[in-house]
């Protein structure tokens, strides 16, 4: 059983990497996050592919309450930080991380 309040303790740290990340990287007004919950190997693919890029493993059982609670925190803050997110269409037992990215920054 996972302890909401671990969930919930989660979501902040990750939410103020986030801030501190748009804030380092200088994110203008229309660059926003972009939320996924993936696999290792899709994390990878990201990495690869955008920076900055966040992530934060957690237990499967705790992903998809943790996207939600991000989620959520993000809109209400209604600071510019996401505005997509989606969880992956595969076995909950696959998938390992909470990443954040942002598209319109591609590694170069």
């Amino acid at each position: 059983m996972i302890n909401n309040q671990t969930a919930d303790y989660k979501a902040k740290v990750y939410i103020y990497d986030l801030d501190n990340c748009a804030k380092e990287f200088g994110f203008k007004q229309d660059e926003n996050w972009e939320l996924s919950v993936v696999s290792d190997n899709d994390k990878k693919a990201i990495e690869k592919k955008y920076y900055p890029t966040v992530s934060v493993k957690a237990f499967p059982e705790m992903l998809a309450e943790l996207f939600n609670l991000v989620k959520t925190r993000l809109t209400q803050l209604n600071a510019g930080i996401a505005n997509s997110a989606s969880l992956a269409h595969m076995p909950a037992a696959d998938l390992q991380f909470l990443v954040a990215y942002n598209p319109k920054r591609p590694r170069q």
